[in-house]
């Protein structure tokens, strides 16, 4: 079963082949089994999933229609609310914090008959690229424990990839999905900005977050966006476009379509990412993609306009959490500015701690005009080039990552962590629409990622690029080989 991706586990459950109740059974068999030395999951949710499963079973039994997600288990990164259930960001912050309402997302998951299996790991309040700054637990990465499954929200990642569920959320602000999913070699989709309902995911920087799916395969990633990506009246930022039939497009082929290669943002690329691009890039000459030559040396500039926009973003919505209306308060405070004061002290971390200082800092009088206000201007620049690009091209292809999964522990300097997003923040500063998809591997078995980028509202053309690229490739289809037994019993 836990080879199956969801569409087919979804299918053999309407047909009556499998139950609802031995789906979920068999993916909380692997969570028990796995878990302990993967550390994807923070919350088990097993006696709410067997519930839900056992009334899908009865809803079969009466011959009541059945949602498009129907029996597929599904983990959720735990910075996106289900009602009853913790939601800790991985922070000792909001360890003892129970979300008072479904996220969006959430809600149309489950009104589509999915199974909620569990809440997964991340580095605090979504600020990293390792999951290394959660405040309870590693993530390992299933290919290898030794190395990190990428971050934000290398917890769905790993889950994902081990084969625990067959999908699996995440938030994305500078490449949170799709660094992680091309570390741990799986599917990861960041949607276009408003596509899909942020209400309910706890905010980190509210102009570049978008919640998308990790998945084995595009296929399912393209059916999970017909279930989220719908309008949302409690989100002031959620477009009104009607949901598309993404699985539908999926198959119309490539022939003619134009890929721009930004060559000159590429030239440090190192001699094996190199040649493991030229070689995705040779795959889509062969679909029938023309390749381009495209200007976006403006780019370099991206991961220093980030890291001033989202840090003052992070400042400003982390405000809330003072000691009094969420989360912990300190116990040794007695006034208050003490509880705000050691409550924040004491509940975030050195990197959260790091981003809102640096926030705080960028949106002050004597300095908002020379950092905060420059970065806007040049993300408006960014937004400019890129529609330039596209009147060359239908698609931006580049590597996810300068890099394969790097050792756990073993990058300590904060701004060499930061340029691990090199190649995914841009997407999330001109809100496009962006996949990776599994492209290979390196010398030491560690799996690659192809990035595609395309224009705003363009998700259907993108998920069918990386769809026809892995039925040519076939490299989703390799499962980390500690995780490929079946279990029994």
């Amino acid at each position: 079963m836990y080879q199956l991706p969801a569409h087919a586990l979804r299918d053999l459950f309407i047909k009556g082949e499998i139950s609802a109740t031995e789906i979920a059974k068999a993916s909380l068999q692997r969570i028990d089994h796995y878990d302990k030395s993967l550390g994807a999951f923070l919350h088990v949710l097993t006696e709410r999933t067997l519930a839900h499963a056992q009334k899908l079973d009865e809803k079969r039994s009466q011959k009541k229609p059945l949602g498009k997600l129907a029996g597929i288990p599904m983990a959720v990164k735990d910075n996106i609310h289900i009602l009853g259930v913790n939601t800790t960001c991985g922070s000792n912050f909001l360890s003892n914090y129970k979300a008072v309402f479904d996220a969006t997302v959430t809600r149309l998951l489950e009104e589509e008959d999915a199974l909620l299996i569990g809440k997964t790991n991340l580095d605090e309040f979504a600020m990293g690229s390792s999951t290394e700054n959660s405040a309870f637990q590693l993530t390992k990465n299933p290919w290898d424990t030794a190395v990190s499954p990428g971050g934000s929200s290398g917890g769905s990642a790993a889950a994902v990839a081990a084969r625990l569920c067959p999908i699996g959320f995440g938030s994305d602000t500078g490449g949170s999905i799709r660094q992680p999913a091309a570390f741990c070699g799986v599917v990861g989709f960041k949607p276009s900005y408003g596509r899909v309902s942020r209400y309910g995911l706890v905010a980190f920087g509210s102009s570049l977050d978008q919640i998308g799916p990790f998945a084995t395969n595009v296929q399912d990633a393209a059916l999970i966006m017909e279930v989220i990506g719908k309008p949302c009246d409690k989100d002031a930022t959620s477009v009104l476009n009607p949901p598309e039939a993404y699985v539908q497009k999926l198959h119309a082929p490539l022939k003619g379509m134009t890929v721009g290669v930004p060559w000159r943002f590429l030239e440090d690329l190192e001699p094996e990412p190199r040649k493991n691009f030229e070689e995705s890039l040779e795959v889509l000459k062969d679909l029938g993609c023309t390749l381009v030559d495209i200007d976006l040396d403006i780019l370099r500039y991206s991961i220093a306009v980030y890291y001033v926009l989202a840090t003052a973003e992070a400042s400003t919505n982390l405000a809330r959490f003072d000691g009094i209306r969420y989360g912990k308060r300190s116990a040794r405070a007695t006034t208050l500015d003490e509880i705000f004061d050691f409550s924040r002290q004491e509940g975030f971390g050195p990197e959260v701690k790091r981003r809102i200082m640096l926030g705080t800092y960028v949106l002050s009088a004597g300095y908002q005009d020379a950092y905060y206000k420059r970065a806007q201007k040049v993300r408006t620049l960014i937004i400019r080039q890129f529609k330039k690009a596209y009147e060359k091209c239908q698609l931006i292809v580049t590597p996810t990552s300068p890099f394969t999964a790097f050792e756990i522990g073993k990058i300590q300097d904060p701004l060499q962590m930061y340029l691990q997003d090199i190649y995914t923040i841009p997407a999330n500063l001109a809100g496009l629409p962006a996949l990776s998809i599994p492209s290979g591997f390196c010398s030491q078995g560690r799996p690659f990622g192809l990035h595609l980028t395309g224009p705003y509202f363009h998700d259907a053309d993108v998920l069918r690029a990386g769809h026809h690229f892995e039925l040519k490739t076939g490299y989703n289809k390799k499962i980390p080989p500690h995780f490929s037994e079946a279990l029994h019993g």
